[in-house]
């Protein structure tokens, strides 16, 4: 059987960044749907297209095709008085952009300086070449049915 359109396949894989530092070491198992709806990165999804049980995929990635261009942009400093008082640099808390209020986005803590806080808007990996290796572990056909319950059980979860 090979990987098409609604297929859930299963991957083991690692991600490592380009100088090979190794970013899930706990987490090395991949189960997605493919065809075209966002759940994996584009590049990669194509290179699995018509894989098969087994077959090795190995997939270098741009930081424009995985996670995004660091944007200097999305590091702003905030008046610690208008954030959590358990604030502590590491956490993650959402917030939302001036130009789209409906749009949430998940700041970092990076620093906290006297009365402000310096929190960064990235995802931790923006800017960063990725490298998947992996190997296909399962794959299984799945039926109009079966798919759209599982595109709106994931819609409910984001």
């Amino acid at each position: 059987m090979q990987i098409t359109k609604n297929t859930l396949v299963t991957l083991n894989y690692e991600l490592t960044t380009a100088d090979g530092t190794l970013l899930n070491p706990d987490d090395t198992e991949l189960m997605y749907l493919h065809g075209g709806y966002g759940q994996i990165f584009a590049k990669l999804e194509a290179a699995l297209e018509g894989k098969q049980v087994g077959d090795d995929v190995y997939v270098a990635l741009s930081p424009a095709e995985s996670f995004g261009e660091y944007d200097g942009s999305l590091l702003v400093e905030e008046a610690l008085s208008e954030l959590p008082d358990d604030l502590e640099v590491g956490m993650e808390i959402e917030g939302h952009l001036e130009s789209n209020p409906d749009d949430v986005i998940i700041y970092t803590v990076k620093e906290i300086r006297g009365d402000e806080a310096v929190l960064d808007g990235n995802h931790p990996l923006a800017g960063s070449s990725l490298v998947f290796d992996g190997a296909v572990k399962e794959i299984q056909p799945l039926d109009d049915a079966a798919v759209r319950e599982l595109l709106e059980h994931e819609h409910h979860h984001h």
